[in-house]
């Protein structure tokens, strides 16, 4: 489902170089499979497209049907970035851009950052509609979004009473313990696992993403038969898998050609939070003992006006994939105008979609003249099936790049040392010593 060009590169690298990275890439394949490499108790990702039971899907629905009955027009997810990028990707993607259909709540997004303008506009929004609340976090004491979380909690409690607002909240959190686990089981709430053997950044297709989808109106079913239909074509080991040829390509960039940043580049903006979602994968995967290539995004035709200059003819460090959507969903023609002031007429009868491929195209030759290799992974449309697809594509590949790569794809050791320093300057118990020895350095 998901298809990946290469043709983009071809002036940049050697067969040879590609055939050993490709050698390379499918050890690493191996070592994925195997399920014996480093960070191999974080594997469950890898199965869940067929192992998903229908129980939890029904679950999903049960909480979108309930909150349908009680007026929800508005759901808060609550979350910080993998449990909430890969939910907002698929919203946004799937969604209209300006019409939200009858019927079916808003979905927002709090909790991924400390913002006070944000949360105070989000009680602005929160006393105008009918809200409820799905509250992520495996441990509950995540700063951002448990602060979020105590505001929202609160809210609901005050405006609904504590019963009610128990009927309100959801929590998907660890089965056993945490913060998070303890006060779902002394309140009440409805609760959905996030499981032990899945990271962060690859849970959309857990309660984590699943959830929010579901309740935003979208086929969740559908999502999980496209990253099932998706896994089987990656199980393949073959010189010809998508993802090990995708694997081999950035790390033959990296490692040969000096290319260290990679652009994801889309022409559609509502694939904006798949960027998003992909540059905390790739990032957190790979970013790690002093390697790693740095993962940037833009959209086009907008960031042609603002970055394009620099792609075009700035440091010569980058390389671009770009999502490709083969077709448009929906269909705007041009039309003629007698005075012709704009000059456009020879546009007249062409579909939007038409130029902006065109303006794809003629991007690609530039950036590639340029100096810019440039990788292609297409996918049909944007649908749900769709989605999964690349959701998973993405996740394999992952895999197989950093195993190639040589680091744990699966940690983040680097995540932590800016929260030492945060609870040391905000005095939280226990970091007395610490706040002592940073004040000395401010």
């Amino acid at each position: 489902m998901v298809k990946v060009n290469l043709g983009g590169c071809d002036s940049f690298v050697k067969s040879a170089e590609f055939d050993s990275y490709v050698a390379k890439a499918l050890d690493a394949f191996d070592v994925l499979a195997s399920e014996k490499g480093a960070g191999n108790d974080f594997l469950g990702w890898k199965n869940l497209p067929s192992d998903t039971p229908e129980s939890l899907v029904a679950a999903c629905e049960a909480v979108r049907d309930d909150w349908k009955g009680r007026g929800v027009d508005l759901v808060v997810t609550i979350g910080i970035g993998g449990s909430y990028l890969g939910a907002r990707c698929a919203i946004e993607a799937l969604s209209h851009s300006f019409v939200r259909p009858e019927g079916v709540p808003q979905v927002v997004f709090a909790g991924n950052n400390l913002s006070e303008e944000y949360l105070a506009e989000l009680s602005d929004l929160m006393a105008l509609r009918n809200v409820a609340c799905v509250v992520i976090s495996k441990s509950g004491t995540t700063t951002e979004p448990a602060v979020a979380f105590r505001i929202v909690k609160q809210y609901l409690e005050e405006r609904y009473g504590a019963a009610e607002a128990s009927a309100r909240i959801v929590a998907i959190t660890d089965a056993k313990k945490g913060a998070l686990k303890t006060l779902a089981t002394n309140e009440g709430y409805r609760t959905f696992v996030v499981p032990d053997n899945v990271g962060g950044r690859f849970s959309v297709l857990t309660p984590v993403g699943l959830l929010p989808i579901c309740l935003a109106g979208f086929d969740i079913r559908a999502l999980l038969k496209g990253a099932a239909a998706e896994r089987e074509a990656l199980l393949e080991r073959s010189a010809l898998n998508p993802a090990v040829q995708y694997a081999a390509m950035r790390n033959l960039l990296y490692s040969e050609c000096g290319k260290a940043v990679e652009i994801m580049v889309t022409y559609n903006p509502k694939f904006t939070y798949l960027a998003e979602w992909w540059k905390q994968l790739y990032g957190e995967s790979e970013g790690k003992d002093g390697k790693g290539i740095f993962p940037a995004s833009v959209t086009n035709t907008a960031d042609l006006h603002s970055m394009g200059q620099f792609i075009q003819e700035g440091s010569r460090v980058m390389f671009e994939t770009v999502v490709n959507i083969e077709n448009a969903n929906r269909s705007v023609v041009i039309g003629s105008d007698a005075q012709n002031l704009d000059g456009l007429n020879y546009l007249a009868g062409q579909s939007v979609n038409h130029c902006n491929s065109m303006a794809q195209l003629g991007t690609k030759i530039a950036h590639i003249d340029g100096g810019v290799p440039q990788l292609e992974v297409s996918i049909e449309r944007i649908n749900e099936l769709n989605l999964g697809a690349i959701f998973y594509f993405f996740e394999y590949a992952c895999g197989i790049s950093a195993y190639l790569l040589g680091v744990n794809p699966f940690n983040q050791p680097g995540v932590e040392a800016y929260k030492k320093n945060m609870f040391a300057l905000l005095r939280k118990p226990g970091y007395e010593a610490q706040t002592e020895a940073i004040l000395k350095r401010i």
